[in-house]
C-alpha cells in the first residue's frame, strides 16, 4: 500500500516545491525543506506517482505519470505563493527542469541537485554503461521482473547516515528510505524521460542553481555540465567535494541549504517590486 508522506512547511510568500528521485521518498528532501523554511520560505515536499509503496506500485506508473504528479502539485502550489521555485534531487532534478521548460511563467528558479540523465558515476557497475538500451529492452519485453539492487555506498559519503538509510531501505520501509533497487522497466522510463527533457533544456529560461558532488557515485558531474551548457537562463554552479549522490542528506547538506536559500532569495527579490505594484 502506498503511504502518503508528503510534507508542507508554512513560511513566507515565496514557495519551493521539492521533488525526490526515482524509487525515492519525500523524506530525502525533508532536511533541505526544513532549512529553506528556517530561511523564510514556504515548502512543499511532494510525492511522485507510484512511489512509497512496493515495486508493483511503481511498475504501475510510467514517466508521464511521474511528471503529471509534479505538474499537478505545481499547479496547486503556485496559487498559494507569490513566487514558485522548484528543486529536485537526481531524477527529481530532471523533472524540475521539465516543469521549468514547459511552464516558464510558473517557475521563477530551479534547484538542480545531482541531476541524473545517465547513471555513470564511479560506483555504477560495468553493465550500467549499457543502460541506454533499457528502453529497447523494455519494448521487447526483456527484464520485466528484473531489478538493479542498490549497493554500497548508497549515494552517501557519511557512514553514519548511510547505515541508517540502508537499514531502513533493506528493512522494507519504502516510505522512509525508498525501494532497495530500481526495476528495469522503471529505469527504462527514466531514460525515456531523460532523452525528452534533454531536448527541451534550451527552453529553460529560469535561473538555475546546479549543485553536484564532484565524486558522485551514481551520476557523474558530466550530468551537471550538460545542464550548465544547455539551459538558456543564468546559471550558478555549486560543486560539493565531501559528498556523494544524495547531497540533500549527505555531509554538505547545510552548504546546499544555505546556497539554495541565498539563490532563491536573490531571484525572489528581483520580483518584489512587481508584487508590490500589483498589490
Amino acid at each position: 500500500m502506498i503511504q502518503n508522506v508528503e510534507f508542507r512547511f508554512e513560511g513566507g510568500r515565496s514557495g519551493v516545491l521539492l521533488i525526490h528521485g526515482l524509487t525515492g521518498t519525500p523524506a530525502e528532501m525533508r532536511l533541505v525543506g526544513k532549512g529553506l523554511n528556517r530561511a523564510g520560505f514556504s515548502v512543499y515536499g511532494m510525492q511522485l506517482a507510484g512511489h512509497c509503496g512496493d515495486a508493483d506500485d511503481l511498475l504501475a506508473t510510467d514517466w508521464l505519470d511521474w511528471y503529471a504528479s509534479v505538474e499537478a502539485a505545481a499547479e496547486q502550489y503556485r496559487k498559494e505563493v507569490d513566487h514558485l521555485f522548484v528543486a529536485g534531487l537526481s531524477m527529481g532534478a530532471v523533472l524540475a527542469l521539465k516543469l521549468a521548460a514547459d511552464h516558464p511563467d510558473w517557475v521563477k528558479g530551479v534547484g538542480v541537485y545531482g541531476a541524473t540523465f545517465r547513471y555513470d558515476g564511479w560506483a555504477t557497475p560495468w553493465y550500467g554503461k549499457f543502460s541506454f538500451l533499457l528502453p529497447l529492452a523494455n519494448k521487447l519485453g526483456i527484464g520485466k521482473k528484473w531489478m538493479v539492487h542498490e549497493a554500497e555506498p548508497y549515494g552517501l559519503r557519511d557512514e553514519r547516515i548511510r547505515a541508517q538509510i540502508s537499514s531502513l531501505m533493506l528493512g522494507g520501509d519504502s516510505a522512509a528510505a525508498g525501494l532497495p533497487g530500481n526495476p528495469w522497466p522503471s529505469l527504462a522510463e527514466m531514460y525515456k524521460m531523460a532523452a525528452a527533457v534533454r531536448r527541451d533544456l534550451p527552453k529553460v529560461t529560469a535561473p538555475c542553481l546546479i549543485a553536484h558532488a564532484t565524486e558522485d557515485d551514481i551520476a557523474s558531474v558530466d550530468n551537471a555540465r550538460l545542464v550548465e551548457r544547455s539551459v538558456s537562463g543564468p546559471v550558478e554552479m555549486l560543486l560539493l567535494e565531501d559528498s556523494y549522490h544524495m547531497i540533500t542528506i549527505d555531509r554538505e547538506r547545510r552548504t546546499l541549504i544555505d546556497r539554495s536559500a541565498e539563490f532563491f532569495g536573490k531571484v525572489a527579490d528581483t520580483y518584489e517590486p512587481v508584487a508590490r505594484a500589483a498589490a
